[in-house]
């Protein structure tokens, strides 16, 4: 079964066919800017038109940068405002003649690591943080995906961490890796007190540069790179409609049970 991925992004909307099964892109990746502002309308389009790229699909996965319920956007940290509230999977649905399954940008990286990556068969806690624009994560139970945590918005400090510990402060404070190293030590020390994680798996791209602040964290928790790179958005969209379509219908993936049968090829 082929199913379309599409990941909305701070800086690009990209997407892809995905075989959900084997965690691999069919096609060589599409991607048009992200509309500035990203409003719903604008956003819709982006993805109609990414959409069109592609042919031979049954349904669609698509992921937001923010809290999704039921199908419906309930936050907008990093895009426009009008995505509060708005029903997105219907919208989606409307627009792209397809069923559409909406889930949170961190949660579709993670399960796609999870199934395919860094996180494969890993039991017990599992935790993805992306560290971008803002602080994605995602939280995983012995492969189960528990949603919509946004634990980039824990309070350290007195601020929103992600404010001080996202990539985006590194660059807008012009941060040396030794001073923005310290601030990600005492967000993951904060993390640790409360969940007490088995594994980290960062993802963003700063995780490709994870040789320059890795060997600089002091925490008790293993820590390691994703693998799938710009591709876990894609991948993890794809998995969730997939189970979207299988289980109760596609505006709700529900509790999303990471189990993959081959490994994927490193993005």
């Amino acid at each position: 079964m082929t199913i379309l991925g599409i990941d909305i992004g701070g800086s690009g909307v990209k997407g892809a066919p995905v075989d959900p099964a084997r965690g691999e892109l069919l096609a060589e990746r599409v991607r048009v800017p992200t509309p500035q502002p990203a409003d719903v309308d604008s956003v819709i389009e982006a993805v109609a038109e990414v959409a069109a790229q592609f042919d031979g699909f049954g349904s669609i996965g698509v992921t937001f940068p923010g809290v999704v319920v039921d199908g419906v956007t309930r936050s907008a940290a990093n895009v426009d405002k009008s995505w509060v509230d708005a029903p997105a999977a219907q919208l989606f649905t409307e627009r792209l003649g397809k069923p559409v399954t909406v889930l949170n940008d961190a949660d579709a990286a993670g399960v796609a690591e999870v199934a395919f990556g860094a996180g494969r068969d890993q039991s017990g806690l599992i935790m993805m943080l992306t560290f971008g624009t803002g602080i994605g994560s995602a939280l995983f139970l012995d492969g189960v995906l528990i949603p919509n945590t946004e634990f980039g918005h824990l309070e350290l400090g007195g601020a929103d961490a992600e404010l001080l510990a996202a990539d985006r402060a590194r660059e807008v404070e012009d941060l040396s890796w030794e001073q923005w190293a310290a601030r990600v030590e005492r967000y993951l020390r904060h993390v640790e007190m409360l969940l007490s994680p088995r594994l980290f798996i960062v993802g963003g791209g700063v995780s490709k540069k994870s040789e320059k602040f890795f060997p600089l964290l002091d925490i008790r928790t293993p820590i390691v790179p994703a693998t799938l790179l710009n591709n876990a958005g894609i991948i993890g969209a794809a998995i969730a409609a997939g189970q979207a379509a299988a289980g109760p219908g596609p505006q709700d993936p529900g509790a999303i049970q990471v189990d993959a049968a081959e490994p994927a090829p490193q993005a």
